[in-house]
């Protein structure tokens, strides 16, 4: 792993208790913090510093050139293999290395269409979204976006942030054997862990998605059979697996190295870092989501120009913790025994759920930065 210093630019501006291991044992709970959660504060810090990178903000025009490519490359492989058997080296094989790369392409298109930045007009990007959807198989755009914008507002909250794994999958996955069932089946905690955290209520963009993919699929099925179908649904599987691009999910915010309790250096008495960022050659398939630092302090920057943001801030990134290697996390995640499932930071309180309306009038400023912070950052338009 990289440098594990944390920059004095990223403490809190609140109280705060040192998180430590509740339990006493080095691995058997959480991170429990006392502050607000570092990416607002770091937000602000580099805008005073740069006031040059608010003009980073706003839509992508590119996204849904992208999109369409990688779907249409999609719906082209599904055809391919229409008569190929299931359980066969070709459908299995391009399912990995094409299929797999390109729908996590398409989970993070989803990602960052979520943010509202392929076009400025919130339903538009509703409506990409669900056509971005169609090579995944199953309806997952509309409920999405509200858990990950929660995510955003209420980073490590328990009870609000569906990233965070539960106490109930950390006591039975607290192994080699379940860490490496975790990794292996991730997707489906994922899709399934926020349903029984909260539930959010059904609107028409869900009811369209829904509507949108079962017409997909059952035209997919009666022009080029069901393994066309199969070949998308392997593929999203593949994608949340044990793939290297899968890795991100983990690194993204599990705490990997844990400071000694004994420790004398300052760097010990900072706070644990809650985002890892990964700068390695992955990041071309997947919108630069290893940028995930940047991203979570500029949300409203989209993927085309975190790097321009990192460049501009060096300063504050530089020293933050990073990975070199998504392989190497999802390696080291399901072997090391100090690293596993209890290793994420959590607050008992604070932020706040994102979404319950359709989701179509709210513009990307607000959304993104907050009305009141949008206010206060000039050239954002």
């Amino acid at each position: 792993m990289g440098s594990s210093s944390v920059a004095s630019t990223t403490a809190t501006a609140v109280e705060e208790k040192k998180p430590t291991p509740g339990g006493g044992a080095g691995h058997d709970d959480f991170y429990w913090t006392y502050t607000e959660e570092p990416h607002r504060t770091r937000r602000m810090a580099i805008i005073k510093a740069h006031p040059e990178v608010t003009k980073l903000c706003g839509p992508e025009p590119m996204t849904k050139y992208v999109v369409a490519g990688v779907v249409a490359l999609q719906v082209g492989c599904a055809w391919a293999l229409r008569n190929s058997p299931v359980f066969s080296w070709p459908f299995w094989l391009t399912a990995y290395i094409i299929g797999a790369t390109a729908n996590q392409n398409i989970f993070l298109a989803i990602h960052e269409i979520s943010h509202n930045l392929a076009f400025r007009s919130p339903l538009a990007n509703r409506l990409l979204a669900i056509f971005a959807n169609l090579p995944i198989g199953i309806p997952y755009s509309a409920s999405f976006r509200p858990y990950h914008l929660t995510h955003h507002k209420s980073l490590g909250v328990d009870g609000l942030d569906t990233d965070l794994p539960t106490a109930f999958e950390a006591v039975f996955l607290d192994s080699v054997l379940g860490k490496a069932f975790f990794a292996t089946f991730q997707i489906f905690f994922y899709a399934l862990r926020p349903m029984f955290i909260y539930q959010i209520p059904i609107t028409g963009i869900h009811l369209l998605n829904i509507l949108v993919q079962v017409l997909f699929d059952v035209v997919l099925v009666r022009t080029a059979g069901a393994n066309a179908l199969w070949y998308l649904i392997a593929s999203s599987f593949l994608a949340g697996s044990l793939h290297p691009c899968a890795g991100h999910f983990i690194a993204e915010h599990y705490v990997f190295e844990r400071p000694s309790p004994d420790a004398k250096d300052p760097a010990a008495l900072a706070p644990v870092p809650e985002t890892f960022s990964y700068y390695g050659p992955l990041n071309f398939f997947t919108y630069n989501v290893g940028l995930h630092n940047e991203h979570h302090d500029f949300p409203a920057v989209p993927w085309s120009r975190l790097w321009r943001l990192n460049q501009m801030a060096k300063e504050f990134y530089d020293p933050l913790p990073q990975h070199p290697s998504w392989v190497g996390v999802i390696w080291q995640f399901v072997l090391d025994r100090d690293v596993g499932m209890w290793c994420r930071v959590k607050r008992a309180e604070g932020g706040r759920k994102v979404g319950g309306g359709t989701g179509t009038t709210a513009g990307w400023k607000e959304e993104e930065l907050g009305a009141n912070e949008a206010k206060v950052i000039p050239g954002v338009k």
